[in-house]
């Protein structure tokens, strides 16, 4: 092999080096370019929704908040686990309700959902 076609390999092989470490770089900060963000969240079992009528004062709500350190239903933090999964119960009075979730990622970005909730006879 002669010295240009040494010099192309060692050149040809950096570069891909290189792009090789900007894709994981690129793959490994997706998260903090994402940042917070509350999804599968349940009522009861069933995919919440705005002027969802519930038949129980006492509802279980179970979601995900990807990437957030700090999670807070109606202002009071609840915990979650280091996926992100939440669960907890809340009782609603009888008539209209708003159920407010607020999570919060390190970075201090915040992602925020309502839920228009009705029980009891209107």
């Amino acid at each position: 092999m002669n010295t240009s076609a040494k010099k192309i390999l060692q050149i040809t092989s950096l570069a891909v080096f290189f792009l090789l470490i900007l894709t994981y770089a690129f793959f490994r900060s997706q998260d903090l370019i994402s940042g917070v963000k509350i999804k599968n969240v349940n009522i009861d079992g069933l995919p919440a929704q705005s002027g969802t009528k519930v038949v129980s004062n006492v509802i279980k709500v179970t979601g995900n908040a990807k990437n957030a350190i700090n999670l807070a239903i109606n202002a009071r933090e609840i915990s979650i686990d280091k996926s992100g999964n939440f669960n907890e119960t809340i009782a609603l009075l009888s008539g209209y309700n708003i159920m407010n979730i607020i999570a919060k990622d390190k970075f201090g970005y915040v992602d925020e959902k309502n839920y228009k909730l009705m029980y009891g006879e209107l």
